[in-house]
């Protein structure tokens, strides 16, 4: 059975939308392409007349992640105290549980790190908070005051998503956020 375009099309947004939620949540290596378009009612071979390779999804969900972390992010520095909102925003219990629906960087750039398999759609989502995590700093030393910062979220959300004692995990959401909003007052 032929399906139109459009129908392709939405398939093809659903695939990358679930793979965006499912790599940031269990990884790129531990989600299996059976497993991810069985969830979505589709067949593992379906899979090659959307995308070449694993790869290809890889990034293209990738960008879909950073996609929404932008427009999350632009609701954060449009507020009184941008910088502040975005710091509890990044070490929050929410984001903390819920990293299929948060920042690519702590679980997917690690990944790819380990793989060797860089991605420029990385640069392009850490270069965008640098900019605004900057821009909102506006001192002579943001550029690389905004490195520290942007570091210290991704470092101290991975590891309190990666302890098991839930009072250490907010140990290390709670300290981190301080240090970080006493060091840009």
């Amino acid at each position: 059975m032929r399906y139109s375009q459009d129908h392709k099309a939405q398939t093809h947004e659903r695939i990358i939308k679930e793979a965006a939620a499912r790599f940031r949540r269990d990884g790129i290596g531990a989600t299996g392409l059976q497993p991810l378009m069985k969830a979505l009612g589709l067949t593992h071979g379906g899979f090659y007349s959307h995308f070449a390779s694993k790869d290809e999804l890889v990034e293209k969900a990738l960008q879909a992640a950073g996609t929404e972390l932008d427009a999350h992010c632009a609701k954060l520095f449009a507020e009184d105290r941008p910088l502040e909102a975005f710091i509890d925003s990044y070490l929050s219990e929410w984001h903390q549980t819920t990293p299929h629906e948060g920042c690519p960087l702590p679980t997917m750039s690690s990944e790819l790190g380990l793989r060797g398999q860089p991605s420029p759609t990385t640069d392009a989502v850490l270069d965008a908070r640098l900019e605004q995590v900057a821009n909102a700093l506006g001192n002579d030393s943001a550029d690389d005051q905004s490195v520290v910062i942007m570091s210290t979220l991704v470092g101290a959300l991975l590891l309190s998503r990666s302890v098991e004692n839930p009072l250490l995990a907010q140990r290390i959401l709670n300290v981190s956020r301080t240090h970080l909003k006493n060091s840009i007052k």
